[in-house]
């Protein structure tokens, strides 16, 4: 029985090796086959979205935020033209909602606080209504500046955005400011051809919408007319700017604007800008631009 029983357990463990041997291959044949369709298919997998964002570039330093934060941020720049302010003032504004908002208009806040600035209802700042209004809360807050710090454009800039929204953390600000410094620059116009935006989802064109908000912010320095489409012809408004600085920054909140109406071109006397869902699209010299540096044509 002995004899017997080796062979028989002998020819067991060549079955089972035989079995492991063929699974063994079998896996091997299936790695190889799931390489080579993913080799295949490599080339073929699309890539995540790219990040919406716009951005202040200048030789030694940049700065980004998100569309939606760069459409309040164009108004901050745009009512500063329109009132006459320094670019500084843009800096202090900018700083102050960063801290308080994020530069978001939210409807919720500390007790009553609200909007852009967390400006209070009950502290004599507006109705909620208001307060909710971008436009209006930003002249409220330079309306503040002014009348509480006649030296403002001399004065630290987080000094000058506590003195405003007398924070129970009074040197908040100061980390927002070289932030700021860098949006603003571009934003004002002062540095030309510092912003651009990046968005993957351009919008419906909603040329109407751009143009109140263009003369709803800039007042009289920047006359803003639309030309409504024509057959071929996409629609467009045409800038014209009392400053070669403000017709940057008209050109700067045109691009932010891009995600919510359409912005597909922009160009700045013979300077042009055009929308990209893929990459950051930088400015580009043309030969057949428009007139002057102080116009703007915004395409659709």
């Amino acid at each position: 029985m002995k004899p017997s029983t080796r062979t028989d357990m002998n020819r067991t463990k060549t079955i089972t090796i035989g079995v492991l041997v063929g699974l063994l291959a079998l896996a091997l044949i299936g790695g190889c086959f799931l390489a080579f369709r993913w080799v295949q298919n490599w080339g073929q997998t699309p890539l995540p979205p790219p990040d919406a964002r716009c951005v202040s570039t200048l030789p030694d330093a940049s700065a980004e935020i998100t569309p939606e934060q760069a459409q309040y941020a164009s108004i901050m720049a745009g009512i500063a033209a329109s009132r006459g302010l320094q670019p500084r003032a843009v800096s202090i504004a900018l700083a102050t909602a960063f801290q308080e908002s994020g530069i978001r208009n939210l409807d919720y806040g500390d007790r009553d606080s609200l909007g852009l600035f967390q400006q209070r209802p009950s502290q004599g700042w507006g109705t909620p209504e208001e307060i909710m209004d971008p436009w209006y809360s930003t002249n409220t807050f330079f309306d503040a500046m002014e009348a509480m710090v006649p030296n403002w454009a001399n004065e630290d800039i987080g000094d000058v955005a506590q003195a405003v929204q007398r924070s129970g953390f009074p040197d908040a600000y100061d980390q927002h400011v070289d932030r700021a410094r860098l949006l603003a620059t571009a934003l004002s116009g002062q540095t030309h051809a510092a912003w651009s935006c990046l968005t993957p989802d351009i919008a419906a064109p909603d040329p109407r919408t751009l143009l109140t908000s263009i003369t709803s912010s800039y007042g009289a320095t920047a006359t803003a007319t639309l030309v409504p489409a024509s057959g071929t012809s996409p629609a467009r408004i045409e800038v014209s700017a009392s400053t070669q600085d403000i017709a940057w920054s008209v050109a700067a909140f045109a691009q932010s604007w891009t995600s919510t109406t359409g912005v597909s071109q922009v160009l700045v006397g013979n300077v042009r800008w055009q929308a990209s869902t893929t990459v950051l699209p930088g400015w580009v010299g043309i030969s057949d631009g428009l007139d002057s540096p102080t116009q703007v044509r915004i395409t659709f």
